[in-house]
């Protein structure tokens, strides 16, 4: 008898906020056919990333995505930015900026697979933000 196939897992780090779960939890189960995603929350993770955050709070995120990634075999990351955030009330520009700067430093942490910053819109739809690297 075969055993079934493992389950394949991505992973996001997405803000508390409700809206922009099923949004980013879809895109990332089309782009890259995976079963489950793995989700880190915390509200404003781009703006915790990248300038208010305590060491604290980053190291928790640092240490839930290797856990993802060690456990699951997460081979894809989206890291979630959105409108109308509660926690990180700056215009997009803004957020985007600092969503290029969170993934520069999640790629120092080591993490080994794809990462993709991702926008949730008004529309409450995900889209890929591309950086030029």
């Amino acid at each position: 008898m075969l055993s079934p196939s493992p389950a394949k897992f991505a992973t996001v780090i997405n803000c508390i906020d409700g809206r922009t779960q099923l949004p980013a939890i879809y895109y990332m189960k089309t782009n890259f056919n995976v079963d489950f995603v793995d989700v880190i929350t915390e509200p404003g993770p781009v703006k915790v990333m990248t300038e208010a955050g305590s060491a604290f709070q980053v190291y928790s995120i640092q240490q839930r995505l290797l856990l993802s990634q060690e456990r699951h075999s997460s081979q894809h990351l989206g890291v979630v930015a959105h409108y109308d955030c509660a926690a990180n009330p700056v215009e997009k520009s803004k957020q985007v900026e600092q969503l290029r700067q969170s993934l520069s430093y999640i790629r120092l942490w080591g993490y080994k697979g794809t990462v993709v910053g991702l926008w949730v819109n008004e529309n409450l739809e995900a889209e890929e933000i591309n950086f030029d690297h």
